[in-house]
């Protein structure tokens, strides 16, 4: 649903991460600039979020991001 839960799905072990349901709401919403609009958002949302984590590249993102 964000970028924060992406990046969550990757440092647990995840190598895609699907987001079918926010796609068919920019849709639904927009159209194609709605489609365009969520996927910017999640795109700047997951770098975001590996930024405030430290991490550089999505393939730093490892498990110790991840706490209980």
């Amino acid at each position: 649903r964000s970028g924060t839960d992406a990046l969550v799905a990757l440092a647990l072990g995840a190598r895609a991460v699907f987001c079918g349901r926010p796609i068919i709401w920019g849709l639904a919403t927009g159209g194609e600039d709605g489609v365009v609009s969520v996927l910017t958002n999640l795109c700047a949302e997951l770098a975001h979020t590996m930024a405030l984590c430290g991490v550089t590249s999505v393939e730093r993102v490892s498990r110790d991001l991840v706490t209980s």
